[in-house]
């Protein structure tokens, strides 16, 4: 265990490094004083913003661990960008959208963030909380772009910039053991399984856990994998002789399958949960698919993209003529609810005349209450905060447009009230 907490050390030293390399290495790029100018309208503008156009970043994944994901946060995001961009754009310019496939790989990760960052306003994502949370002290400190990830970790809390949309890990996870607690059968003195990804995702998570397991008396039995662990037959053993009672999987899709579909198979026929990442309906069309329906399910910070509302509905119409092969999956609604935040921070720095990443920035703190549609409020005035602290509890079902439905509306936990991420 210390040998591994050891390289978990190593590798954010080597993330760090690579990170004040890449900042070193951008710090001699010319600049004519702050860098902002008044540009049409009388809008002030810097970097990333023209008369003609507003460019935002997207570092994303579509080849590795959470590739069904990405490919569907960035076409939403695409489909978004098409939009406002027909109707006429934002502040009379039109929305450019850079991607960048980082295959959550570290190196390319903090590459593509570095080749992005002098030509965007900011990001309408990036995947990966280890990434995230390497950029975070150059975000912070020099660049100052906006930056809307598709992670949510607490340690990405109290940075102006870099805004988590929903509940964190912690919070999320709270809330998830409190929903084996009230409806599962989970109960004092009972021991939870809690299989994570190492890094900042998966050890959020685990925060949470011991935190509810305290509260609830529970035992917490861990198992710490990589990324590239996608076999769980050692770590359903493991649990199995354990004897747990309930498992929390903090991991990606791959492996939720995995976990799912050998602890059926060998008879630990217990209820799982995930995060919001750990789940993708691609899966139920494989050999775990019915383990999946029957006992599994997942934390997500908003409702399922075959949602009754509005602007599901109309999402799911546009989705489909748009992108006709692909399916369906919550990445689309994590995806366009991001999108729409981040437009909606660039009408109010408008308004204000002010499109500079500070305008941007400063515009995002006035939404104290924006809905995106998918059953969630989120307010954006505190840093410190994550936007919201409630989660919906969704069941696979292959019978559900998107593979999913949801088993209990929006919610916090007593125990996630009190819980300081």
């Amino acid at each position: 265990m210390n040998h591994r907490r050891q390289a978990v050390r190593g590798l954010a030293a080597a993330l760090a490094a690579l990170v004040a390399l890449t900042a070193a290495g951008c710090s001699s790029k010319a600049k004519t004083g702050d860098g902002k100018q008044t540009g049409a309208g009388g809008v002030k503008t810097g970097e990333g913003v023209t008369d003609a156009t507003i460019s935002l970043g997207a570092l994303t994944d579509m080849t590795g661990v959470y590739a069904t994901l990405g490919k569907s946060i960035t076409q939403a995001q695409q489909l978004y960008v098409k939009q406002v961009n027909a109707a006429g754009g934002i502040c009379g310019r039109q929305l450019e959208l850079t991607v960048r496939d980082h295959g959550y790989d570290p190196q390319k990760a903090l590459a593509a963030y570095t080749e992005l960052e002098p030509k965007v306003v900011g990001y309408t994502q990036f995947i990966g909380s280890p990434f995230v949370a390497a950029v975070k002290p150059r975000v912070d400190v020099k660049d100052k772009g906006l930056v809307l990830p598709q992670a949510w970790s607490a340690s990405l809390l109290g940075s102006p910039y870099i805004r988590v949309l929903g509940a964190t890990y912690d919070v999320e996870t709270i809330n998830a053991v409190d929903f084996l607690l009230t409806e599962k059968g989970l109960k004092p003195g009972d021991r939870l399984g809690h299989v994570y990804f190492e890094g900042d995702y998966g050890e959020n998570a685990l925060k949470g856990s011991k935190y509810a397991a305290e509260k609830a008396g529970l035992t917490v039995v861990e198992q710490k994998i990589k990324p590239t662990d996608n076999d769980m037959s050692a770590q359903v053993a493991a649990l199995k002789q354990a004897g747990v009672k309930a498992v929390v999987i903090s991991a990606g899709p791959r492996q939720a399958a995995s976990l799912v579909g050998v602890a059926a198979a060998t008879g630990l026929k217990v209820p799982v949960v995930g995060n919001n990442s750990a789940f993708a309906p691609q899966l139920l069309g494989t050999q775990a698919g019915p383990a999946l329906e029957k006992m599994y399910w997942f934390a997500s910070p908003s409702l399922p993209i075959g949602a009754d509302t509005p602007t599901a509905r109309k999402l799911v119409a546009d989705y489909r003529a748009a992108y006709p092969s692909d399916s369906l999956d919550n990445g689309i609604v994590a995806g366009w609810t991001a999108a729409s935040v981040f437009g909606e921070a660039l009408k109010k720095a408008c308004a204000s005349k002010d499109l500079t990443r500070e305008g941007v920035d400063k515009a995002l703190l006035t939404l104290r209450s924006y809905d995106a549609g998918f059953g969630m409020s989120h307010d954006l005035g505190d840093p410190k905060a994550p936007s919201s602290r409630e989660s919906v509890i969704i069941q696979p079902d292959k019978k559900v447009p998107g593979g999913m439905r949801t088993v209990r509306q929006p919610f916090v936990a007593d125990a996630a009230k009190a819980y300081t991420p």
